[in-house]
């Protein structure tokens, strides 16, 4: 692996896209005549970033849902999400999911993944069950990364209103996490949308970040091919290529609704 090309991803003014961010939500709050904003927190690095950064300015406007299935979501996950929680005062409810994942499980064929995908869309639809009822505006947790390999569900996690960290890669989110001062434990963990049990991000992508973003730097930022993003970066062909497929594969999930043109 290239140490140099991580050096060029995460050697940024962490201070200067804080504030980037800041305006952002400001304006996408007057822009749609909204009085807050609501997220789902989960204990994980990408939605503590984001309630860090809600803290600073819109501590008064924002609620934060905790939504673990706890059949299947580790209690430490909930424990973050709690302590987060403590150390910047936001609003918040917790809600366990598991009874409404339980009643739709009455229902449905077995299918663990689509089960997980589920989960997702379930905490979508009570986060914009709460949106509606105080006019906020929901922030979505996706990252550079996990946005461009489409590791999210397709109305379920990638349903926001606005997504403040999108342009981040996940090394970036972890220095911005830095800055912001959030706890170590939560920096260093590894990374998880706890859809099942025991469900790790790298574990199932089969890959690092590291690997993952420098990739997505040379192939995306750089536009090199896939050989020349090999030869540059050190990596596997098989992971690069799996990590280009995947961005490609998933583009559908990046697009807005197609529609037929009837003329």
């Amino acid at each position: 692996m290239n140490q140099d090309i991580i050096n060029k991803i995460i050697s940024q003014d962490y201070a200067s896209i804080t504030n980037k961010i800041e305006e952002f939500i400001e304006k996408e709050l007057k822009k749609n005549n909204s009085k807050g904003i609501i997220l789902g927190l989960s204990g994980g690095i990408d939605s503590a970033v984001l309630t860090y950064i809600c803290k600073r300015k819109f501590k008064e406007k924002t609620l934060a849902l905790i939504m673990p299935d706890t059949d299947i979501t580790p209690n430490s996950e909930t424990q973050d999400a709690m302590k987060i929680i403590s150390l910047t005062g936001i609003e918040h409810k917790l809600i366990d999911i598991k009874p409404i994942v339980n009643e739709y499980s009455m229902y449905l064929v077995p299918n663990e993944k689509s089960k997980g995908n589920l989960r997702a869309r379930i905490r979508s639809n009570i986060l914009y069950y709460y949106a509606n009822i105080e006019n906020y505006l929901v922030l979505g947790s996706s990252d550079k990364s996990e946005y461009l390999i489409g590791y999210f569900t397709k109305y379920g996690d990638g349903a926001s209103d606005m997504t403040p960290i999108v342009s981040l890669y996940k090394l970036q989110v972890r220095e911005i996490a830095k800055y912001l001062g959030i706890p170590e434990n939560i920096i260093s963990k590894k990374s998880s949308p706890h859809l099942w049990k025991d469900h790790e991000a790298e574990a199932e992508l089969g890959t690092q970040y590291e690997e993952v973003d420098s990739i997505l730097y040379c192939l995306i930022e750089k536009g090199l091919s896939i050989q020349e993003t090999v030869e540059t970066t050190g990596i596997d062909k098989e992971i690069v290529e799996k990590i280009y497929n995947l961005n490609i594969n998933s583009e559908h999930k990046r697009l807005l609704p197609q529609k037929c043109d009837i003329k």
